[in-house]
């Protein structure tokens, strides 16, 4: 049977008992393993390493001898409780051994949790599992952790009172990084926050994030638009230490400049006009992108645009000779010069 991905995050948080295996595949193996470590621990429950209920086989050694699979499943423990046995980095040429070891498998034996890379839609091994009706197959797509997802990470780093605002700057940190990455930083603000009862707030999000290119980009727009232009120069040194390219930071920051005229150009002024951008802004960003937008005239952010405009126009011209980076910097200085008039 194959789970959409709502039903394959409730089978995750409580996996059926009667359900003899699940194949959990993707190309993004850090997701791929914090599922398989989610939906065995709530198989097994606590100790199950300690108690020996819980079995790992290496798709190599499997290669190797077939009957493991087997007879990990039929194996009897010491200690009572519900089994699990972890087949990992699997492939479509242990489809077959999958295949009889589901076939043979009956309730009171251990479950069969294998993981896999990315697996096309003809993989011998997606066939086995889907096509079974004891058997399930999930897959894992890249994409940025949706509210489930973020709601039970917050659930297990033991964070609980999260306001909307505080909710709304993980959603947005959770769409810049990957799984594993958001994890970890929720750990650290689980950390941050251990014995203090005030609820999260998005200030304390942004302080625990991670530093990335993409928080540099966003300074050095969030610079050009404040109009300081002596903290120009700074930043663009660390971006061009970082390899991000001029078209780059054009494309973002004429994406930046178009947000700012459509708050400056709502009606009712950027308070009004804050509530409507979408994807929504949250947090300490949401406040200084109004500051922002309440310094520009929309004639003045109409310029900034077409300044975007021709700086990528030059960069990408047959003729052009001059350095790209210099280019655009210079551009910057320019538009930060405009926010100062």
């Amino acid at each position: 049977m194959k789970l959409n991905p709502r039903d394959a995050n409730a089978f995750f948080a409580k996996p059926d008992p009667s359900v003899a295996g699940l194949l959990i595949f993707g190309e993004d193996t850090m997701r791929v393993a914090m599922k398989r470590q989610e939906v065995i621990s709530n198989i097994t429950g606590p100790g199950a390493e300690e108690e020996m209920r819980l079995t790992r086989i290496a798709g190599a050694e499997l290669r190797k001898e077939p009957a493991m699979l087997l007879d990990a499943v039929k194996a009897q423990g010491f200690f009572p409780g519900p089994r699990a046995v972890l087949l990992e980095e699997a492939t479509d040429g242990l489809s077959k051994t999958v295949q009889a070891a589901l076939d043979d498998w009956q309730e009171g034996d251990a479950q069969i949790v294998v993981t896999a890379g990315q697996l096309t839609a003809k993989s011998a091994l997606r066939k086995v599992f889907e096509g079974s009706r004891k058997a399930m197959s999930a897959a894992l797509y890249n994409d940025p952790m949706g509210r489930a997802e973020i709601e039970a990470e917050l659930a297990r780093a033991g964070l609980r009172e999260v306001p909307r605002e505080a909710m709304g700057a993980l959603e947005e940190l959770a769409r810049s990084l990957t799984p594993g990455d958001f994890r970890q930083t929720l750990e650290k603000i689980a950390l941050f926050k251990l014995d203090d009862a005030a609820p999260l707030t998005s200030e304390e999000v942004e302080l625990m994030a991670p530093a990335s290119v993409e928080a540099e980009m966003d300074e050095i727009f969030h610079v050009l638009a404040e109009g300081r232009t002596a903290e120009i120069a700074p930043v663009m040194q660390r971006l061009t230490a970082q390899g991000v390219a001029p078209v780059t930071l054009l494309i973002m920051g004429a994406r930046h400049f178009r947000t700012l005229f459509a708050l400056a150009s709502a009606p009712g002024g950027p308070a009004q006009g804050i509530g409507r951008i979408r994807p929504p802004i949250f947090g300490p960003r949401r406040d200084r992108m109004l500051r922002q937008a309440q310094g520009w005239r929309v004639s003045r952010l109409e310029e900034a645009l077409e300044l975007f405009m021709e700086t990528d126009l030059t960069l990408r011209s047959a003729g052009q000779k001059a350095p790209a980076m210099a280019l655009v910097e210079r551009a910057f200085v320019r538009l930060a010069y405009m926010a100062r008039r």
